[in-house]
């Protein structure tokens, strides 16, 4: 099927927003999680006048539950919004399009394909990566942060009761999970590199608006490629 010639509404102001606020809370959960794990050096003088570490332990944890509650909203609009919303939280796995779509976005990103496909919203091979990188990623780090933030409040924490009664067990200590928590951070930091480098690549190559895109949820085409939008 031919390009729409005119812009196609994608996106819906609830998952831009969360885009834009999964951007700020990755970030700081990054910087500030790197310095708890490598703290800054003690400055002199009384403790109470030198609080740096406190602020930045509290800005990553308002970034985690800034990033939870997120997810939970979003998780609720993928059950009422478009079909675009609901695409990274249910791939169609079992669809043999879908996996040679998957296959022809590989061979695209590798530059073993002279064009692309065009799909109104995610291609194959995005929804994949997003649904078990950052889906489950983030999942898992939701997870293993309150369990290790349940066990600095107490036994009698909701934290506590829902996370790390369960979590830190099943990794054995609190180390463990420390040490996971921080293995995945990086590995969802290379994601993120990867997804910039990707909507760059695609606004320049392939004929359509990435960029923009999720800044307006309006995607064009600039050219009558065929769209696939069978996944």
């Amino acid at each position: 099927m031919k390009a729409p010639d005119a812009p196609v509404y994608v996106y819906e102001l609830p998952v831009r927003l969360w885009h834009a606020v999964n951007a700020l809370a990755i970030v700081v959960l990054a910087v500030s999680g790197y310095l708890i794990a490598s703290p800054l050096s003690s400055p002199a003088g009384e403790a109470s006048a030198n609080f740096l570490m406190g602020y930045i332990r509290f800005a990553h944890f308002a970034a985690g539950y800034l990033l939870a509650i997120g997810l939970v909203g979003r998780l609720y609009w993928a059950a009422v919004g478009n079909e675009h919303a609901k695409q990274i939280f249910l791939p169609p796995l079992l669809s043999p399009h879908f996996w040679e779509g998957v296959w022809c976005e590989v061979r695209w990103y590798c530059f073993l394909e002279k064009q692309p496909r065009h799909y109104i919203g995610h291609n194959p091979l995005a929804i994949l990566a997003m649904h078990f990188v950052f889906v489950w990623g983030v999942l898992f780090m939701i997870f293993t942060g309150f369990a290790l933030y349940g066990e600095g409040e107490g036994q009698g924490s909701w934290q506590f009761a829902l996370f790390s009664s369960w979590l830190l067990p099943l990794f054995g200590d609190s180390q463990t999970v420390h040490t996971w928590h921080h293995l995945v951070m990086w590995f969802i930091v290379c994601f993120v590199l990867i997804h910039i480098y990707v909507a760059i690549r695609e606004e320049k190559l392939s004929g359509q608006s990435m960029l923009a895109t999720i800044a307006t949820g309006w995607r064009s085409f600039r050219n009558d490629e065929p769209i696939d939008d069978a996944h």
